[in-house]
C-alpha cells in the first residue's frame, strides 16, 4: 500500500558535498542576496559545510573566504550597521533595540556607528508613541496605572530609555508631545 503523501513523488535527492569552487559561489550569491555581515555569512557556511559535507583537497577554510568577500567590500559591516539602524529607527526603534539588533548580526560595536543625539531620541519616541497609539495619542486617556505601565513597558521593549520615555507618555496631547521636540 502506498502512503498517500508519497504517491507521485520521487525521493529527495542528496546535494553533493562541496568542494571550494561551490563553497565560494555558495557565499557570493548570499553576499548578492542579502544584506549581511561577516559573521552572518560565516554562520551560513558553516551550517552549509555541516549540512552538505566537505569534498575538497584541503580542509575548508570559511574565515578566510569571509574575509576576502570583506576585503573586496561585497560584505561591509559598518554599511550593514548603517542600514539597519536607519530602517530600525525609521519604525520607532530605540537605540537600545537597534544595538542589540546589531550584535545579534554580530556587528563589532565599533561599526555601529553614532548613537542618536537627545533630541532625535526623543523625535523617535514620540514617532513610535504614535504609532503604537501610547501616551497622549491614545484614543483615550489613560488613567489606570497598570495601563500605563504596560505602555512604558511597551516604550522600554522598543528600546527608549526610561526617562525618554515617561516624558513621552507624561505628555497630555499630541501637541504637547510634539512640542517636546522643539523645547531641547
Amino acid at each position: 500500500m502506498h502512503d498517500e503523501q508519497s504517491v507521485g513523488r520521487r525521493p529527495r535527492r542528496q546535494p553533493a558535498p562541496l568542494d571550494e569552487a561551490a563553497l565560494k559561489d555558495l557565499a557570493l550569491a548570499y553576499a548578492a542576496r542579502f544584506a549581511t555581515t561577516r559573521a552572518k555569512l560565516l554562520r551560513y557556511l558553516t551550517r552549509k559545510l555541516k549540512e552538505r559535507g566537505w569534498a575538497g583537497a584541503a580542509p575548508p577554510e570559511p574565515q578566510a573566504l569571509a574575509d576576502r568577500l570583506v576585503a573586496l567590500g561585497y560584505v561591509d559591516d559598518a554599511a550593514f550597521a548603517a542600514m539597519k539602524g536607519r530602517a530600525m529607527t525609521a519604525r520607532g526603534l530605540g537605540r537600545r533595540r537597534v544595538a542589540h539588533a546589531l550584535a545579534a548580526a554580530g556587528v563589532a560595536p565599533a561599526d555601529h556607528g553614532e548613537a542618536p543625539d537627545a533630541l532625535a531620541a526623543l523625535a523617535v519616541a514620540v514617532a513610535f508613541a504614535r504609532r503604537r497609539r501610547l501616551g497622549p495619542f491614545a484614543a483615550a486617556a489613560v488613567a489606570d496605572p497598570a495601563a500605563r505601565q504596560k505602555q512604558l513597558a511597551a516604550m522600554l521593549r522598543a528600546g527608549h530609555d526610561l526617562a525618554v520615555a515617561r516624558r513621552v507618555l507624561a505628555a497630555t496631547s499630541p501637541d504637547e508631545a510634539d512640542s517636546l521636540l522643539t523645547e531641547d
